[in-house]
C-alpha cells in the first residue's frame, strides 16, 4: 500500500498514527506530496485532489481519513480502534468532532494566508468559534483510562494541529485537561513518529 500525505496534515497524521497502532506501518509506503503546488501528483488517485489518499496494492484508492482509518482497522485484529455495538458511535462521534476542529482550523489557516484586505471577519469568527467549541467539548470528555481509539487519535491530531498552526488562539489554556493529556501522549511511539516538522 502507498499513503499519499503531507507531514503537516492533521488528517494524514491521524492515518499514520492508526497504521502504527495497528502494526501496519511496514506495509505502507509513505509518499509525501504537495497538493497545493503539484495537484497532479494526487489527482490520478483522488479526483478531489486531497490528502491523505491510500493507494491499495491492486491500484484502487481510498479517501478520506475516516474511510482510510476504518479500512486499516479491519486489517489486523487488535487493537480495535473502532469497536462494534453502541461504543462504535461514541468513537465515531468523537472522530467527527475532532475532524470538524481540523476542518475549521485548516480553513482559518488558509484564510489567514489571504491578503489582509480580502479576509472575512465573519468566517474567521465562525471558524474560531468552531475550533473553540470542538476542543472545549473534547476537553470535557478526556479520561486517562480511555482506550486510545480512533476518536482519541483524531482528538490528539486536532489539538496538536491547532497548537502547531494557531497557537495564538490560546486554546491550550482554555482546554487544560486536553492539553495535559496530549502532553502525556507525546512520547507514545505512534504520536512521536507522526509529529509534524516544526520548521
Amino acid at each position: 500500500m502507498k499513503l499519499l500525505y503531507s507531514p503537516k496534515s492533521p488528517y494524514a497524521r491521524k492515518v499514520r498514527i492508526t497504521a502504527i497502532e495497528k502494526g501496519l506501518a511496514d506495509r505502507i509506503e509513505i509518499v509525501g506530496v504537495d497538493v497545493l503546488g503539484k495537484p497532479d501528483t494526487v489527482r490520478g488517485d483522488n479526483p478531489l485532489v486531497k490528502i491523505p489518499t491510500l493507494v491499495l496494492d491492486d491500484g484502487a484508492s481510498l479517501f478520506d481519513s475516516p474511510v482510510i482509518c476504518e479500512y486499516l482497522d479491519t486489517l489486523a485484529p487488535s487493537p480495535r480502534l473502532v469497536p462494534d455495538g453502541a461504543a462504535r458511535f461514541d468513537v465515531l462521534k468523537r472522530q467527527a468532532l475532532a475532524d470538524g476542529v481540523m476542518d475549521a482550523a485548516f480553513n482559518l489557516v488558509m484564510e489567514r494566508r489571504r491578503p489582509a484586505t480580502e479576509r472575512s471577519a465573519e468566517w474567521t469568527a465562525r471558524w474560531t468559534g468552531a475550533i473553540a467549541g470542538g476542543l472545549v467539548a473534547l476537553d470535557g470528555l478526556v479520561s486517562d483510562d480511555a482506550p486510545f481509539d480512533l476518536g482519541w487519535i483524531a482528538a490528539l491530531s486536532a489539538g496538536d494541529y491547532v497548537e502547531f498552526r494557531l497557537a495564538d488562539l490560546g486554546m491550550a489554556d482554555r482546554t487544560p485537561r486536553l492539553a495535559a493529556w496530549r502532553a502525556r501522549l507525546a512520547a507514545r511511539p505512534s504520536v512521536a513518529a507522526s509529529a509534524p516538522p516544526r520548521a
